[in-house]
Order: structure tokens, then C-alpha cells, then sequence
């Protein structure tokens, strides 16, 4: 469940996914989402069709969610009662997948349901960024005080910054690659899906951190792991849209060097 199941809305075909090697692979427009094929999931999309919902509105729709399991977390993180803590962080396992569920079916009623738009694009991408940030920032500050150090370094809050950005920085390669005409790229280990999947367990397992004493171990560990991943995935989608860029150009240089030789 998860990724805008059409990156821009749109209903562009999708290239050859059957190259000899990944980096040849010229990428494809969307990402492979089994729930899509659910009898759930078009009965769900074919009752926000009948309300007349946009897949503009059904993505602002997941931001909403990102931004109340985001302020779930930062209250997480400043509430002393224990019962208190766990209301929030409930929130915050509710309020992801559901932004997930948002950001397959705006993709299934733009494609599906033929309801793409010329603001797709933007509608698609700009929202997953905005709540990739703020469920991830916000996780960090959930975890503050916990890893601080005395010069003044809180390394929660480093680490909920730093899978911010590098969340943004996967979305961004991906996206160069079709820019250049490559197509989208969804290799590497924390893909959106994952990392957000990463962030529910580890506020579930914060539950039980009562038990133990150690409050934000869970989720300052997940920003750890989601970081790391976010890195290696972003070299590696770096790598693929570099060698598929390379194929690419490697038939015109060929042509142009044959005109520049002339006829034998």
C-alpha cells in the first residue's frame, strides 16, 4: 500500500521493464503495489469516484493524515503519563497507513478511472514530500532529550532531520530519472513504503518501553535505520538512472560518429 500509485497521474505506457541488467531497465511510471489489484481496494476507489473526490483531494487527503500522526508524535514526546503517551502514539499507527491508502487510491482513480489532471504532477509529488517530512522530523522530536549530548547535539533530532532530507533526496533521484526520459527508478531498501512501515513498528513497539524505562528507543532507532536505508537507496537510484542514461545516449554518440566518418 503506498507510493502515489501513478506518479503524475498520468497514463503514460509504460516502458520495456524486461532489460538484460537493472541500470538498463528504463524505469517505469509506477510502482508495483499489489493491493491495487484487491477487490478491496477498486471498491474503495470506485466509492470515492461516486462522491465525485478528485485524486487532487484524495492526495491533499494524505497530507492531512501525515500532519495528525505527525502532531501525535510530537505530543508523544511531551507527555509524561505513559497512557497518554500510547494515545498518541495509537494515532500515529492509525494516521500512516491511512496516508498510504490516500496515496494509492488518488493513483487508482487517476489512472483507473481516467480523472487525470494537468496539476497531477504536482498534486502527486508535493504532498508525499511534505508528509514524508513531517512524519519523519516529528519522530525525531519525539525522541528528544534522549540521545542529547553536552555540546548541545541531540542526535534524535539529527536523525529525524536527516531522514527527512534523505527521504526527499530518494523521491528526487527517482524523479531526475524520468526528467532525463529514463523513467521512474524504485530500487534501493527505504523506499517510501518501507520507510513508513519502519515508523509504524517502531511506535508500536514503543508501547512497551514502559516496561523497560528507555522512552524513544524504538523510534530513535527506526530514524537510525530509516536514514541508513534512505542513503543506500539514494546511491543506488543514483547509479541506476546513471547507467540508463549512459544506454541511452550510447546510440546517438554511435550515430554521430558515424556521420562524422562519412561513407567508407
Amino acid at each position: 500500500m503506498s507510493d502515489a500509485s501513478s506518479h503524475g497521474h498520468s497514463t503514460s505506457p509504460t516502458p520495456d521493464p524486461s532489460p538484460s541488467a537493472p541500470w538498463e531497465a528504463t524505469g517505469t511510471d509506477r510502482r508495483a503495489i499489489p493491493q491495487r489489484t484487491t477487490g478491496w481496494a477498486a471498491r474503495t476507489a470506485d466509492l470515492l469516484h461516486s462522491t465525485g473526490l478528485t485524486p487532487n483531494q484524495v492526495s491533499v487527503g494524505s497530507v492531512i493524515f501525515a500532519a495528525i500522526g505527525a502532531l501525535a508524535l510530537v505530543l508523544s514526546g511531551t507527555v509524561e503519563h505513559d497512557g497518554a503517551r500510547s494515545v498518541w502514539l495509537i494515532m500515529t499507527v492509525v494516521c500512516i497507513p491511512l496516508r498510504l491508502l490516500l496515496n494509492m487510491l488518488d493513483g487508482m482513480l487517476a489512472v483507473e478511472k481516467g480523472m487525470h489532471s494537468p496539476t497531477g504532477d504536482l498534486f502527486n509529488e508535493v504532498p508525499d514530500r511534505v508528509a514524508d517530512v513531517l512524519l519523519l522530523a516529528a519522530a525525531g522530536y519525539a525522541t528528544r532529550g534522549l540521545w542529547a549530548v553536552d555540546a548541545g547535539l541531540d542526535w534524535g533530532l539529527f536523525f529525524g532531520w536527516s531522514a527527512a532530507v534523505l527521504a526527499l533526496m530518494t523521491a528526487y533521484m527517482r524523479t531526475l530519472g524520468a526528467a532525463n526520459g529514463v523513467g521512474n527508478f524504485f530500487q534501493g531498501p527505504m523506499a517510501k513504503p518501507r520507510r513508513m512501515w519502519v515508523l509504524v513498528v517502531a511506535c508500536l513497539l514503543s508501547l512497551f518501553e514502559p516496561l523497560f524505562g528507555m522512552r524513544g528507543l524504538f523510534l530513535a532507532l527506526a530514524l537510525v535505520l530509516i536514514a541508513v536505508g534512505a542513503a543506500v537507496t539514494v546511491g543506488m537510484r543514483w547509479w541506476f538512472v546513471s547507467r540508463a542514461l549512459e544506454r541511452k545516449a550510447a546510440p546517438d554518440a554511435a550515430a554521430s560518429s558515424s556521420r562524422t566518418r562519412g561513407p567508407a
